[in-house]
């Protein structure tokens, strides 16, 4: 019996092994090479510009959610901390001093020992769920490269990798854009997506009480990602 249920096993992860090959070959684009300089960086300039970035620098709270709400974030821009909260935890996050950091679980703050893990659990999840909301704003941050990638259409794609920072340093991001420089999508090149070139969209936004342009949901595949109840203000 258990050389037979063995047997299976072995059948049903072949039949994943093959299937995944065959996704890998039909889906997988290489990272593309650009042209990096002037070019580029006034490309970036457009994108920013189209998003009103100088409204975006001066927003100091910015709210919202991932994962159909099991994150919920607060953070102040200014003072450069962020109240994050999931399952039973609430971290009040230093983003500068992140050994100043303070966990909570069910209320009650943790212990030495506790707190460090789950703040750094918490950091990881501000890095990946805020770069959802953000990352337009990203394209000049200290460590990136930026590259012009002309696109199938003609058109010019903006190809940002950030070198160092985050949580991932490395990923690559395509992005496209309309004439105006306003972002559509993006392509990734990331290290937890086995599959090269994964396209989402960029193309549900809303402007915030602050001015601030910041995305409502992103749509990756079948899947939707939504920012929750998005805000961005001043008060």
């Amino acid at each position: 019996m258990i050389k037979k249920l063995l047997r299976i096993l072995g059948i049903i992860v072949l039949i994943l092994v093959i299937a995944f090959g065959v996704l890998y070959a039909i889906y997988n684009e290489p990272l593309p090479e650009g042209r990096s300089g002037p070019e580029a960086d006034a490309l970036a300039q457009k994108m920013l510009t189209s998003l009103n970035y100088e409204q975006y620098q001066n927003t100091r709270f910015i709210e919202w959610s991932f994962r159909n709400g099991s994150h919920l974030y607060k953070w102040d821009r200014q003072l450069r901390k962020a109240e994050v909260q999931w399952d039973a935890y609430r971290v009040e996050l230093d983003l500068i001093n992140t050994d100043s950091s303070i966990g909570y679980r069910n209320g009650n703050r943790l212990n030495a020992n506790e707190n460090g893990e789950v703040v750094e659990e918490a950091i990881a999840l501000f890095n990946n769920d805020s770069f959802w909301l953000v990352a337009p704003y990203k394209i000049f941050d200290a460590g990136t490269q930026r590259e012009i990638v002309t696109l199938e259409d003609g058109s010019d794609g903006l190809l940002v990798t950030f070198g160092r920072g985050g949580t991932t340093p490395g990923d690559s991001y395509l992005w496209v854009l309309q004439p105006s420089g306003f972002p559509k999508s993006f392509k990734m090149w990331v290290k937890i997506i086995p599959i090269g070139g994964v396209e989402a969209t960029w193309d549900e936004w809303l402007v915030t009480e602050s001015g601030a342009f910041l995305p409502k949901s992103h749509e990756m595949g079948p899947l939707e990602l939504s920012m929750g109840d998005v805000r961005g203000y001043n008060r």
